[in-house]
């Protein structure tokens, strides 16, 4: 019988491999494993919502919450509870499902929910609905939709909704994302509390990434972020179909091969972190094209965060209309809202300061662009109806 420690492995564990992983591969090394398909679920109900999020004509506004269901979040814990009626959809935070120490002021729940957001307003004209969102900054109902009938209108980004994962994987280092890209990319932001700054010059992306692999020091040397961020892995078909959440190995950029030794070889939280923090010097970071940062002026602001979650689904769909993959690397954040709630040294919320440059701003959501060299897996989602309050 497997012991706590064993089943308890980090999702960073499945980032880089085990070890013995690693030593499979070497034994294998020049096989081509790209050009092998990886597994991306295991075919199970927790992945329906993948193949029913278009919804149909006979789901009324419940076409929307599909849509929405399979938005990006944080640590896939799908923090929503949705209330539908024919006129309007009422949108819950559901605070039960937060990641502790991870995200103490619930800054990527309510970037999550928005990202939820944006998904539910693109599905809106698609199933002949005008839809009028709202945004509450402290209300049990964070956001409602307003739907009245209206002609049947559908944009590439809706289309896109099934295609978007993040992707985890090593980027193309060969084929760098231009600077037009970038600017595309920026223009989709049309709210004005919602800015961006880039890091693509070969100094920044040292210097950003440099702070990132620090946080990720700095993280797995905490026992409580390290041990809150452990909870939401999900181990096996049957855990994965029980929760319908968090995060499988199916979706963290390996090669088959590794996929395979990091299904049958446990290992501890310490060294699975160990191994996170060696995926995302020698991979995320090292293999991406260019860094963003996402801010607002009020970081505080649930309505804010929510906005940034909007602009991040948006652009994350617009990535994969165009190619790119992309994946928050949110630990110096992170980091900087633990040194805020647990009274540390501000190591983190000053250098990412000094990075933005810009005191009137600040940072919600960190991640990278490039294009991708593998295939991103699927991760489980709750069907609608367990997401019906």
């Amino acid at each position: 019988m497997k012991s706590q420690g064993q089943n308890n492995i980090s999702r960073r564990a499945f980032i880089a491999g085990t070890g013995a992983s690693i030593i499979l591969a070497s034994t294998y090394a020049g096989r081509g494993f790209a050009d092998q398909t990886l597994p991306t679920s295991n075919g199970d109900a927790a992945y329906e919502p993948w193949t029913t999020w278009a919804g149909e004509p006979s789901d009324g506004p419940l076409a929307l919450v599909r849509a929405a269901v399979v938005a990006a979040n944080a640590h896939n814990t799908q923090p929503w509870f949705f209330r539908v009626t024919p006129s309007r959809i009422e949108v819950v935070a559901d605070t039960s499902r937060n990641i502790g120490t991870v995200d103490p002021m619930l800054r990527e729940m309510h970037i999550g929910i928005g990202c939820a957001l944006e998904n539910l307003a693109l599905a809106a004209p698609a199933h002949g609905y005008a839809c009028t969102l709202s945004l509450h900054e402290n209300d049990s109902a964070v956001a409602f939709a307003d739907l009245a009938p209206a002609a049947v209108s559908k944009s590439p980004l809706f289309d896109a909704i099934g295609n978007r994962h993040t992707n985890r994987g090593a980027y193309d280092t060969a084929r760098p994302v231009g600077a037009d890209t970038l600017n595309a990319l920026q223009n989709l932001i049309d709210d004005q509390q919602v800015k961006i700054v880039w890091f693509s010059s070969d100094p920044e992306r040292t210097r950003f990434g440099e702070l990132v692999v620090t946080a990720t020091e700095a993280f797995i040397a905490d026992p409580d972020q390290s041990r809150d961020s452990a909870r939401w892995l999900r181990n096996g078909s049957c855990e994965i179909e029980a929760h319908r959440d968090g995060l499988t190995i199916y979706t963290q950029g390996l090669s088959p091969l590794m996929l395979l030794a990091a299904r049958i070889v446990p290992v501890s939280r310490k060294t699975a972190d160990t191994y996170w923090l060696a995926a995302t010097r020698n991979k995320h970071v090292a293999t991406a094209s260019a860094f963003g940062i996402l801010m607002a002026q009020q970081p505080r602001s649930n309505v804010c965060r929510m906005k940034v979650g909007r602009m991040w689904q948006r652009m994350h769909l617009w990535a994969a209309v165009h190619g790119l993959a992309m994946h928050p690397l949110n630990q110096p954040i992170e980091r900087a809202e633990r040194e805020q709630t647990a009274q540390l040294e501000p190591r983190f919320t000053n250098a990412l300061a000094a990075m933005i440059g810009d005191p009137g701003w600040h940072p919600l959501m960190a991640f990278r662009i490039g294009y991708p060299t593998m295939d991103s897996g699927v991760s489980p989602r709750r069907s609608v109806h367990d997401v019906l309050a």
